[in-house]
């Protein structure tokens, strides 16, 4: 019996950055009989004790890396800026710990299959943070088109788009809009349809003239060529005036299924014409799906079962990202298989 299948005790869970994520994490490893969090580790001290006292958390360190030490600790989550992922795996790895940690595991493709390899020698459990397959709509979609519902799929179709664009520091450092956002609808694209094996980006700054000036765009879309034969399109934008915008359809031989911007209260109101309200941020609309997937992550390790998604999804959906960047970069398709270290 592994430290984490033991059902004597919960799994000591380490939160390994303070900031919203690590608190909506918090939050929901709260609600589960099969885990505590013994350990926040931030170097925001203020934000890690805030968090700690939210969470019950005994232990607060200002270095992620003592908590991963922490012989108490079984399991972390890795919620810190994403330049920091990388080293914060392969650590908790080494330590024999079990790993969640929000996308990606690095910003490129040598760096995450030098982490991949670190996860497959040291054999520990590891889920890369893409909530949207836990989100109950897109999971119901994934298991019927699975059961062939749709028939042969032809045409996939996705559209993301944010209400406003983070601070430019931010950007300066995320791996460009595809890696960082664009990457949930490329994923939801392999896990709906399949591969992709060719992508046509275009794209520009609309939004910020200073967005270009980093090398970046803010208004993309991308032609995918899926290796079953199926088509697609991806489009992103930094700003929807009007809130989060997801929304996404799969057409098929026997019918289609569409997943739509839903409101955020089941409300139509119908008086001067028709309203309804409508979900601001990903935190919010997706907040369901944030909770189901650390639960199915803390599930998986008490049945002794590989966590999902993996790094195989991690590693592939980086670089189909990469591929976009690519393409919108020198202005032609590129097949995802030339983007290699």
């Amino acid at each position: 019996m592994t430290q984490w299948t033991d059902p004597s005790s919960p799994i000591r869970f380490a939160i390994l950055g303070a900031g919203r994520m690590g608190a909506e994490h918090g939050h929901a490893l709260m609600g589960l009989p099969d885990a505590r969090v013994v350990a926040v580790a931030d170097p925001v001290l203020n934000a890690a004790h805030k968090l700690a006292r939210l969470t019950r958390a005994e232990a607060v360190y200002g270095d992620p890396l003592e908590a991963i030490k922490d012989p108490q600790v079984q399991a972390v989550l890795i919620v810190t800026p994403t330049g920091t992922h990388a080293a914060l795996i392969e650590a908790a790895a080494n330590a024999g710990k079990a790993i969640f940690c929000e996308k990606p595991v690095a910003s490129s493709l040598a760096e995450t299959e030098r982490v991949m390899r670190v996860i497959q020698q040291t054999g520990v459990p590891f889920q890369i943070g893409f909530q949207r397959r836990y989100d109950t709509a897109f999971a119901q979609a994934k298991a019927r088109i699975v059961a062939g519902e749709l028939g042969q799929i032809e045409q996939f179709c996705a559209t993301g788009r944010d209400p406003a664009p983070p601070p430019l520091e931010y950007l300066k450092g995320s791996g460009g809009i595809f890696v960082d956002q664009a990457i949930h609808d490329l994923d939801m694209a392999r896990f709906l349809v399949g591969e992709v094996e060719e992508v046509t980006a275009v794209g520009d700054a609309k939004v910020d003239p200073a967005i270009a000036g980093i090398g970046d765009a803010d208004t993309t879309t991308v032609l995918l060529k899926f290796a079953s034969g199926a088509q697609g399109v991806v489009m992103n934008s930094r700003r929807a005036v009007y809130g989060y915008d997801v929304r996404t359809e799969v057409f098929g031989s026997q019918g289609k299924f569409v997943l739509e911007a839903t409101p955020k209260t089941p409300l139509l109101a119908y008086t001067q014409g028709v309203s309804m309200d409508h979900y601001h941020f990903f935190m919010d609309r997706f907040k369901d799906a944030y909770r189901a997937e650390i639960g199915a992550f803390v599930a998986a390790l008490r049945a002794s079962q590989s966590p999902s998604p993996g790094m195989d999804d991690a590693l592939e959906s980086l670089r189909l990202a990469l591929a976009c960047t690519r393409s919108l970069k020198e202005g032609r398709a590129v097949r995802v298989a030339e983007v290699v270290v």
